[in-house]
């Protein structure tokens, strides 16, 4: 079974062609990434206007180099939620589109979900597990019972990781995306230079709170700069990500024995984190877990995890008509459409 992935929540235009959700025939991704460099950060207005812009020739090249065309597919997959509202509008509505005129299935795919997936794509894993999902907009424990049962252990009560450690990156004048630039910078500092809280929440142990690290960044070099005074920025790079990534994998850990698991996964944008990677696994060593991270190019928003993901989806029975919607929210746990 072939599906084509649409995925658009952001500022990457991507589109894909899998089949039986784990042999990807093609992943084509457009960025505009480096327009939104010289604001810092992802604008919104502009990254829709470039989804508009290309979507139609990046569905056509994953078509083409998968070798296939539209009537080859069984199913069209798109990103429906969470994400830039604007952005995955052009998305849903293409393959709303595309839908409708191929008389193909249309399957809404939550975006979490698929970043899940991403994990089938580089390894045989296959559910139960554990799964650290953390990227820029959010930070989750989750259960994964199944392809398409999942439930929420634990979530960030403000900040996610990733925007933190982009924040943070900005704040020391590291080129965007900062998470991406201290993680690059941070081998050359000392990280016991600066000291960090390790936040705990009264919701739920197994919760996040990452503001209280960023504000303290902030602080810090604003203290610095009022002074007159210098920050070396590679030590308070490595102390600041050092914190991040012994946050997440305290609650991870915690979450593994309460909960009994020995399988651990990580997915999202800030599992190409080096730093989160090699910690993660020495923590599974030392309990005798079995750890799957996505290869680096699957880390970040793609396609092919959306088709994947479809996969499963379609075959548990998911299908939209021509009324779907985008969300900017929605749970992982308990989608709509």
């Amino acid at each position: 079974m072939k599906i084509i992935g649409i995925e658009s929540s952001c500022d990457e235009t991507a589109a894909a062609v899998v089949e039986d959700g784990r042999k990807v025939l093609s992943n084509v991704i457009a960025t505009s990434l480096e327009e939104h460099k010289l604001y810092g950060g992802v604008v919104p207005e502009i990254a829709s206007r470039r989804h508009a812009e290309c979507i139609s020739s990046v569905v056509k090249a994953a078509l083409d180099r998968a070798e296939c065309n539209i009537e080859d597919i069984d199913a069209i997959a798109v990103t429906y939620a969470p994400g830039l509202i604007g952005s995955l509008l052009v998305g849903v509505n293409f393959a709303k589109g595309l839908s409708l005129s191929a008389g193909k299935p249309l399957v809404p795919v939550h975006h979490l979900r698929g970043h899940v997936a991403s994990n089938y794509l580089s390894s045989g894993t296959e559910p139960p597990f554990l799964c650290l999902v953390v990227s820029g907009g959010h930070s989750h424990i989750v259960a994964v019972k199944s392809y398409t049962d999942f439930e929420v252990i634990g979530r960030t009560r403000d900040d996610a990781a990733g925007e933190a450690l982009d924040k943070a990156g900005r704040t020391m004048k590291l080129e965007y995306p900062g998470g991406v630039s201290i993680d690059r910078i941070s081998p050359q500092g000392d990280d016991s230079a600066f000291e960090f809280p390790h936040p705990k929440l009264s919701t739920s142990v197994y919760d996040y709170s990452f503001s209280g690290l960023k504000t303290k960044v902030i602080n810090y070099v604003h203290n610095a700069e009022q002074k007159g005074e210098s920050v070396n920025v590679p030590d308070l790079a490595a102390s600041f990500q050092k914190a991040v990534v012994d946050c997440l994998l305290s609650n991870l850990e915690l979450a593994a024995e309460d909960f009994g698991y020995d399988k651990i996964v990580i997915a999202g944008g800030v599992s190409a984190n080096s730093r989160l990677r090699a910690e993660a696994e020495k923590m599974c060593k030392s309990h005798g877990w079995s750890l799957t991270i996505p290869e680096l190019k699957y880390c970040g928003d793609n396609a092919a995890m959306i088709a994947s993901q479809g996969y499963y989806e379609y075959k548990n029975g998911t299908v939209a008509d021509e009324s779907l919607n985008a969300y900017a929210t929605m749970p992982i746990d308990d989608i709509k459409f």
